[in-house]
Formats: structure tokens, C-alpha cells, sequence
């Protein structure tokens, strides 16, 4: 079983149901005892946060890279970045640590093309909705029409992640708002939705949604999971 290298922390509510997945998913998927060889390198949101609203992406990549390099060393053999707006970096850290490095949007994207979805509403933080590095690979990579909600609503999203999920606060008024918001973009033609910031599955349940979401935390913590045990001979008793 390889070990996987978890740069969290963005926020530690998203990284507690990072650590559960994975250790349930292994679980599932070999029987027994097994459970998931993990390594979590967390940091300090509050800092992460600076970065993010000043703008200063190039220090983002240092600190990101510089905890990779630190899970390497203590024997990590991939990488996750626990959090959607942080793969705005990922290139960077994956070439200044020199591990795999398993991209939330890749497996996101392959499990919306496989659902044969072509249009998709994106709820996440601004930088994620309003960035075109996610969007972007998702349309240029996996064929995908990715739709975001408008400026109001991009402003109530971000603000509930930031305020309220980031600190583990889930308010029914928030999944209400959210829940509207979904509506609109089903409005403009999105037929499933993608829960673009590891917070968002706090809030907006599968079962709240009139059309699929798609968790990337569970679709990224899924990938890890079978990247892990690729080729280990373990039993297989359940497919995830």
C-alpha cells in the first residue's frame, strides 16, 4: 500500500472528512483491518487566507511546496492537495517536490464524463469560480460546458465558505441560499453540479439537490484510494 501525503488544513473541517474517507474507503475496498497509510502535513488557514485575498500566489507555491517536500521526506509516495482553490498551485508544488501529485480536477472531470453530463453548474470560492484554472482544464481536458453562478451569488457562496464551513458552522439559512442558487444555474441549462470547494459537502448533501452533484472531496479521496492500492494484490472487496 503506498503512502498518501496530505497538504491540509484549508480549512481542518474539509481535512477531518479527507482523513475519514480515506480510511473508510480503504476499508471497504480490502476488507478486514486495513485502513488507509497516511501522512498530513497541516497548515495554519489563517495564514493560507492572507495569501489567498492578498493576491500572492508565487508565496502560496512556497508554502505549499515546502510541505510537500516535508511529507516526502517522511515517506509520502503522492500527494493531495486538500482543497480545491489551493490547485491553483498545484503545477508548482508538484515539480518543486517531485511526487505525484493527484489533481482534484482531473478526477472530477473524469467522473462527470463518465456520468455523460455535458454541462455543469461550479459552486466554490471566488478564486475557483472566477479563475480560469479550474474551469478551464474541466473544458479543455474533459469536453465539459461549466457554467458559474452570477456575481451576487458567487459573492454568497464565498462569503458562507469563508464565514461559516471554514469554521464548522453549517446553517440551514446558507443550505437554503445555496439550494437557490443551484435552481438558477439549473435555470441556464446545468445538469449537475459540482461541489468545487472541499467545504461544500458539509452543507449541500447529494439528497438537497434536484440534479447530481459531484463531492470532489469523496471523487478526490476515491482516486487516492485506488492510486494507494494500485497493483498491492490486496483483496478487493467492494469497488469504489
Amino acid at each position: 500500500m503506498k503512502t498518501i501525503g496530505l497538504i491540509g488544513g484549508m480549512s481542518w473541517t474539509s481535512t477531518l472528512e479527507y482523513y475519514r474517507l480515506l480510511n473508510e474507503l480503504t476499508a471497504r475496498r480490502t476488507g478486514g483491518s486495513h485502513f488507509a497509510k497516511v501522512i498530513l502535513y497541516s497548515l495554519d488557514f489563517g495564514e493560507v487566507e492572507r495569501i489567498q485575498h492578498g493576491g500572492r500566489w508565487d508565496e502560496a507555491a512556497k508554502l505549499l511546496t515546502e510541505a510537500g517536500r516535508a511529507l516526502k521526506a517522511a515517506g509520502a509516495d503522492f500527494l493531495l492537495i486538500c482543497s480545491n482553490t489551493m490547485h491553483i498551485v498545484a503545477d508548482a508544488v508538484q515539480k518543486g517536490t517531485g511526487l505525484p501529485l493527484l489533481h482534484i480536477a482531473d478526477v472530477t472531470g473524469d467522473a462527470i464524463r463518465r456520468s455523460g453530463l455535458k454541462r455543469v453548474g461550479l459552486l466554490g470560492t471566488k478564486f475557483v469560480m472566477e479563475s480560469g484554472f479550474y474551469r478551464e482544464r474541466l473544458e479543455e481536458k474533459f469536453g465539459l460546458k461549466v457554467l458559474v453562478p452570477d456575481e451576487e451569488d458567487r459573492d454568497v457562496v464565498h462569503r458562507v465558505i469563508y464565514d461559516e464551513l471554514c469554521k464548522g458552522v453549517v446553517a440551514e439559512e446558507s443550505r437554503a441560499a445555496y439550494l437557490e442558487i443551484v435552481r438558477r444555474l439549473m435555470g441556464r441549462g446545468a445538469e449537475g453540479i459540482i461541489l468545487g470547494c472541499t467545504e461544500i459537502t458539509l452543507l449541500l448533501r447529494p439528497e438537497d439537490s434536484p440534479v447530481p452533484v459531484f463531492d470532489t472531496t469523496r471523487l478526490h479521496a476515491e482516486a487516492a484510494v485506488r492510486m494507494a492500492l494500485e497493483g498491492e494484490g490486496m483483496p478487493n472487496t467492494s469497488r469504489i
